[in-house]
């Protein structure tokens, strides 16, 4: 039985698990019957963790020579709405085949009974993936433009995959999109909070007051960010496989825009609880305005309206942030002794960010 510092466990065979007052993560033959069910890999399995596991969880599995990822949600009763491994491998699968760079999916769970959440297994890339640190191998600056624009390159690809038929025009319903999700959040707020934030209220009835026509209806991913890229891990830079499809839905193509860019970071932008992969800070990369410019050469979109789908981004990151706070002063994130903190001052940092790109005026302190 494997444990975390603070006695979580972690991975158990079936027999420790059922002596255990909260389910492990993996439950090794479990595992390996599955595993040998679907023809993936012989011998015994050995395991790490990619990642810090606040979400869904990932892991790199090792049988003889071969290498999987196994993602699981995490324990219940969170949301399942939020941590749907089925949707998650189904819409991979639906875009590997429209050419997408994503991992092949090779095998799905829906059996609760195995580890108490569906979970699904996928190919291993050996990629690279770019947040704070610049990779050896992509450094030139010639490098650094190329990955830039290999970042907006992914998101045109994904937003140009035909959604009007097949089984992806099942898979969301586009009409209303942006309505549904100022709603769905502003409820969210009431039940995600345990303090007195006006500008959640005041920025929502700004987007409710103001939401643009969609001029299209496209995948997204809805947390498209370079970290969640996989990039070759050699010259010239190209995106291999885009990562973590947890929020994804059919929708307006431009939210996906709003919140690469109202996330992104460049020289003197304001630092906010998003800001998650700092390396574009460095001279060569992109700045907020070239992505912009870059995708809108490549689609057919009025960008006008981009300052509200980057309200919408950072306002609805506020919300689900502060979520992630009430879990922490309630004790329930124990071990989280720097994100959530952080979210006391953050929150209201990606709140006056929000107003800003709305143009609101700040609201006092």
């Amino acid at each position: 039985m494997h444990t975390t510092a603070d006695g979580t466990e972690v991975v158990a065979t079936r027999s420790q698990a059922e002596a255990l007052a909260s389910p492990p993560l993996l439950i090794l033959d479990e595992v390996t019957a599955f595993f040998d069910a679907h023809g993936l890999g012989s011998g015994p399995l050995s395991w790490a963790q990619i990642g810090d596991g606040q979400s869904n969880i990932t892991y790199r599995i090792r049988r003889g020579n071969d290498d999987f990822v196994l993602r699981r949600g995490p324990r219940p009763p969170l949301p399942r709405s939020t941590h749907d491994m089925v949707r998650e491998a189904r819409i991979q699968q639906l875009l590997r085949v429209q050419g997408v760079p994503v991992p092949e999916i090779l095998a799905l769970c829906e059996d609760e009974s195995v580890l108490g959440v569906p979970f699904y297994v996928m190919g291993f890339l050996d990629g690279l993936v770019i947040t704070n640190t610049i990779p050896t191998a992509l450094s030139a600056m010639e490098d650094r433009r190329a990955t830039s624009a290999a970042v907006v390159d992914a998101l045109v690809r994904i937003h140009s995959v035909d959604v009007s038929s097949g089984d992806l025009a099942s898979f969301g319903k586009p009409e209303g999109y942006l309505q549904r999700q100022v709603a769905r959040f502003s409820g969210l707020w009431e039940v995600n909070t345990m303090r007195n934030l006006p500008e959640v209220g005041r920025i929502g009835s700004w987007l409710a007051d103001n939401v643009p026509d969609s001029q299209a209806a496209s995948v997204l991913h809805g947390d498209y960010r370079p970290g969640n890229l996989m990039f070759a891990p050699q010259s010239p830079a190209r995106v291999i496989a885009v990562l973590d499809w947890e929020m994804s839905a059919i929708g307006d193509p431009l939210a996906d825009l709003g919140y690469l860019t109202a996330t992104y970071s460049e020289p003197g932008s304001v630092a906010t609880p998003l800001e998650l992969t700092g390396v574009t800070r460095n001279p060569g990369y992109y700045t907020r305005e070239d992505v912009i410019e870059a995708y809108r050469q490549r689609m057919d979109l009025d960008l006008e309206a981009l300052p509200w789908y980057q309200t919408l981004a950072l306002w609805k990151a506020s919300i689900f942030c502060e979520a992630i706070y009430t879990r922490w002063l309630k004790g329930e994130r124990p071990n989280d002794r720097i994100f959530a903190p952080s979210l006391e001052a953050g929150v209201p940092q990606l709140l006056r960010s929000a107003a800003g790109f709305a143009g609101l005026a700040p609201a006092p302190l």
